[in-house]
């Protein structure tokens, strides 16, 4: 469920929430100690959970050390903002703040398939840290994550060099 708190009081006719907003407001309380046990766990292992996947990477892949490194960097601010739209409860946060800027890293320096073992090797290694009700609160905005990298040919705007 991809809602923000916000909605829930931006309108300025209600006086009270309705029992459907009451509900969702009530949904989201109740998971907060999980999602903020969870963002703990993903901020104080953040390297336990990065290490391995890069250590893999290098080894496997066969890529420049200056590409796997450049991947896992942006890997870990995806990790990041997935840990944020998590807590927030609001996948579309991941979408806004990579779209942006992700799609035109992955393209500018080439790490379309790298960067795809790395979302492999990462929700590999998320299931070994986290239970799977832990997990789904994490997949949808790992999902857009992903689908931004995926779709890197479809979602990078024109610049003007590609113009002339």
């Amino acid at each position: 469920m991809a809602f923000k708190l916000d909605t829930l009081f931006d309108a300025p006719d209600k006086k009270y929430l309705n029992a459907s907003d009451l509900s969702i407001l009530s949904q989201y309380v109740s998971s907060i100690p999980e999602r903020m046990a969870v963002y703990r766990t993903l901020r104080d292992q953040e390297v336990a959970i990065m290490q391995p996947i890069a250590d893999v990477l290098q080894q496997q892949g066969g890529h420049p050390e200056p590409m796997v490194e450049r991947s896992v960097r942006n890997g870990l601010m995806v990790l990041r903002y997935v840990a944020m739209a998590m807590l927030l409860d609001d996948d579309s946060f991941v979408e806004e703040r990579l779209q942006g800027w992700l799609p035109e890293m992955i393209k500018a320096y080439d790490t379309q398939a790298i960067d795809q073992q790395l979302f492999q090797l990462l929700e590999k290694q998320l299931s070994k840290v986290f239970s799977p009700a832990q997990l789904n609160l994490l997949k949808p905005s790992l999902e857009k994550a992903q689908g931004l990298m995926l779709n890197t040919r479809e979602t990078v705007t024109p610049t003007l060099a590609g113009l002339f």
